[in-house]
């Protein structure tokens, strides 16, 4: 799913090409994209893209007469750009006309999950709003007191949208990484310290991805956003070494997602087990790297 650094990306990339521009047409290509019925759609035609903006992990265009097209990508959703019309395949979800070129919207797989709203107004854009803090404007007591509201694992406080803006999957990994933070470490037994670390982390990371994405958005459109890119530190990574320590980086899988840490640098050399697999394997799951070197060696 694309995430803060890579929305502000799709952003940067998109400002130049479609803002100030007309929407000339929008092509639905898929019934179960467009969630909204009033107002109608056909209102966006010719409507001037006035601003751009984020939205937790939404994508807003702002259009004339206070008319706003709310893009959820979740996890499969994709824009790509062309200066010539362009032609509708099997996952195409919609097709945006304008003067300079053609955005298309697509989404692999079978499940449609990309949601498109088109509303009127601040207050009805603002319903949209999941609420997380915007980190990289937050001071530190701020950070605390969202984190602490309810004691969760560190992996879930980071990606729930209503404690914090735009941090999913991918970039949880690569924040608690840098923290040197386990991902199953409750919120409510952090230390200041703890606390303190992972913010600076969760900003430093944050920006650092933005940057670099927003470099290469300037110099071509990000036809390829994806998830799991080869300098991350852990996300992705399974069984290479850590950058840090050189130790091979553990997964934890659990219902459809999954955790990349290194153990050595986060959780003190244990491994977090999974727990339908702990239930299975019982005293058989290693609990420390050493253990599972040792059963790899034997």
């Amino acid at each position: 799913m694309p995430e803060l650094p890579d929305i502000v990306a799709y952003i940067e990339a998109l400002e130049p090409r479609i803002l100030n521009q007309p929407i000339q047409n929008i092509r639905l290509s898929s019934p179960f994209l467009l969630r909204s019925v009033d107002p109608p759609l056909s209102e966006a035609s010719g409507k001037q893209v006035t601003n751009l903006r984020r939205l937790g992990k939404r994508i807003v265009f702002g259009l004339e007469d206070e008319l706003f097209l709310i893009i959820h990508l979740m996890i499969a959703g994709r824009f790509h750009w062309k200066e010539k019309p362009a032609k509708p395949n099997r996952q195409t979800l919609a097709i945006f006309t304008f003067p300079s070129g053609t955005l298309t919207l697509t989404e692999a797989g079978s499940k449609k999950r990309a949601s498109m709203y088109f509303v009127r107004g601040e207050s009805a854009l603002a319903a949209h709003d999941p609420g997380g803090l915007e980190v990289l404007d937050a001071d530190l007591e701020s950070f605390k007191t969202r984190l602490t509201l309810e004691n969760h694992t560190l992996k879930r406080a980071l990606t729930d949208p209503h404690f914090f803006s735009g941090i999913g999957n991918a970039y949880s990994d690569e924040i608690l990484h840098a923290a040197g933070l386990s991902p199953l470490k409750l919120t409510k037994r952090l230390e200041d310290s703890e606390i303190r670390r992972l913010y600076e982390a969760t900003k430093d990371t944050l920006r650092l991805w933005m940057e670099k994405l927003c470099l290469e958005a300037k110099q071509s459109f990000p036809e390829k956003v994806t998830a799991f890119r080869e300098e991350m530190a852990v996300h992705g990574r399974y069984g290479k070494p850590c950058p840090r320590c050189g130790t091979p980086v553990q997964r934890l899988v659990y219902a459809a997602n999954e955790a990349n840490y290194c153990a050595k640098c986060q959780t003190g050399g244990r491994l977090l087990a999974d727990r339908a697999l702990s239930r299975l394997l019982k005293e058989d799951w290693p609990r420390t790297l050493e253990e599972l070197e040792q059963r790899r060696s034997g």
